[in-house]
């Protein structure tokens, strides 16, 4: 039952994402005319479906930073935002950039970070939380896709924001990328703080020779 309504829940996110992009660059046949927001819907709805059979939950857990919480409303307004204004400004040619290379590049972008985005909710399973808390049975996680990057799920979101700006070739969607940045950091600062209270000498020893988004950058 849980996962057939985290399932309905992502779909209807997943259509109201798509249809804000729809009617902000002109109306269903209009976008769906495009083949680059064909694929864009096509990797959305991919994805959701995938991300729907994890095990990701908002549960407070063990242990939880309340004082977190604020990154919600404002992922939530952001998202809204990105999904509209990239294709509206798209389709009034204003901060527009490139052509169809860019388009499709955007894609391929999107689709890169959208897996980098989920696979994380399939290695950590119930220890991924839409909060930041400690779960029950809490491991610290060093292999695999967190053996260089200690939030890899983080980089593969902003890589979706970054892929969807591209493929409207939208200036205000690198802006909102931009944007996305705050909540980001502000939630890494609270994981790491937490976890490094969790795991004491053994989280600084990870933190100690890995990077936080980008190797050998930051």
């Amino acid at each position: 039952m849980r996962k057939l309504v985290l399932l309905l829940v992502t779909l209807v996110s997943f259509c109201v994402f798509i249809g804000l992009a729809a009617l902000g660059w002109g109306g269903f046949k209009a976008f769906f005319g495009q083949p680059p927001f064909v694929a864009l819907t096509v990797v959305t709805f991919a994805l959701g479906l995938a991300a729907a059979f994890t095990s990701v939950n908002l549960s407070p857990g063990e242990r939880e930073d309340r004082g977190n919480r604020w990154v919600l409303p404002v992922f939530g307004v952001l998202g809204l935002l990105q999904a509209w204004l990239p294709a509206y400004t798209d389709q009034l040619g204003y901060l527009t950039f490139g052509g169809t290379a860019v388009r499709w590049t955007g894609v391929v972008i999107y689709t890169l970070g959208g897996v980098l985005r989920i696979w994380p909710l399939f290695v950590l399973g119930r220890r991924f939380s839409g909060l930041v808390a400690i779960q029950p049975e809490h491991q610290l996680v060093t292999t695999g896709l967190y053996r260089m990057v200690r939030n890899p799920s983080y980089v593969g979101l902003l890589l979706t924001v970054l892929g969807w700006a591209l493929a409207f070739r939208s200036g205000a969607g690198l802006i909102l990328f931009a944007a996305t940045l705050t909540p980001v950091i502000g939630r890494i600062d609270a994981e790491e703080k937490m976890l490094s209270s969790q795991f004491g000498a053994a989280w600084d020893a990870y933190a100690a020779r890995t990077w936080r988004l980008v190797p050998y950058v930051y």
